[in-house]
């Protein structure tokens, strides 16, 4: 039998001795539900929309290697190797183009391997228009990892042992092997895209900024691949005669076939199974013991 969502209600006004019944978890089929609502909206956008959204999204994402970059160079002495310690403190600032990106509701390729491949999943109409959705958002966000690389590496904003900083990133994504670069793109599609599953269940800005930030801060410790976010790195190597367009190419093919691997077999599935098979846990939660019955005892 085919899943139906639950049909769309405006929620009443909260009454003041409700407001704790507000800060529940969300159920599964709950973050189920924001997330294909999350989905129609993409999905009903015009291509153009979701160009300029995608190119966006694909700039902001370079503030994930720029971040990088200026605290290596920061710390570390000209000529010699960034340490542990730099390489730990400079993966802190990772996460920034991811907050950026997510809560600045800008297209990201790897965010939309969860939302509308989970509403195909229950109608599967849909395939078509996710496709359409993937062919413009993934080019959108490659072209803008390149307007940022360019800016980045070409126009003197950022101080030379800046620039050889992000390039480095860049060519060390690249020395890598295959099975390496898939893999690694499997857990970065993987962590991202539970990322906006979490998002979608957040009560609040602060604690959707702190689920970005913890988990993005792992996919930049893991060095996984991510095919937006080491897109701007590696371009501005490219672009900088550090590595070869050819090389970034077939990094780019492993790393998003990684991605959409880790984020639609991993999250997609595995949470939409939850929904299906679990239901609604809140309708099928085990009722409450009966309270025992007090009996008063008289003594004369």
């Amino acid at each position: 039998m085919p899943f139906r969502l639950r049909p769309h209600q405006p929620e009443p006004a909260a009454a003041p001795n409700e407001a704790q019944k507000n800060l529940e978890r969300p159920s599964a089929q709950d973050i189920y539900e924001q997330v294909a609502n999350n989905a129609r909206q993409e999905l009903g956008r015009s291509s153009v929309a979701l160009a300029i959204s995608g190119l966006a999204g694909g700039i902001f994402m370079g503030l994930s290697g720029l971040g990088n970059a200026i605290v290596i160079a920061l710390l570390t002495t000209p000529g010699a190797a960034p340490t542990n310690a730099t390489l730990f403190i400079a993966k802190m600032f990772y996460p920034l183009g991811f907050i950026v990106v997510i809560l600045g509701r800008s297209q990201l390729f790897t965010e939309n391997t969860l939302y509308p491949v989970a509403l195909v999943l229950a109608e599967k109409k849909h395939f078509w228009k996710t496709m359409r959705l993937w062919g413009v958002v993934l080019p959108s966000n490659v072209l803008g990892a390149l307007a940022f690389a360019a800016i980045a590496g070409l126009t003197g904003a950022l101080r030379a042992d800046m620039v050889s900083a992000l390039a480095q990133l860049g060519v060390e994504a690249l020395h890598h092997p295959a099975q390496t670069i898939f893999w690694s793109g499997v857990m970065g599609g993987w962590i991202i895209a539970t990322v906006a599953w979490l998002v979608s269940g957040s009560h609040s800005i602060t604690g959707s900024v702190m689920i970005i930030w913890m988990l993005a801060f792992v996919v930049g410790l893991g060095n996984f691949a991510h095919c937006i976010a080491a897109s701007g790195e590696i371009l501005t190597a490219v672009l900088t005669g550090h590595a070869s367009l050819t090389a970034f190419l077939s990094w780019l093919g492993l790393a998003v076939a990684g991605n959409i691997c880790g984020g639609v077999g991993m999250v997609t599935l595995l949470e939409y199974g939850q929904v299906i098979y679990g239901k609604d846990a809140e309708s099928e939660a085990l009722p409450p013991e009966p309270e025992a019955p007090t009996s008063t005892s008289v003594t004369k």
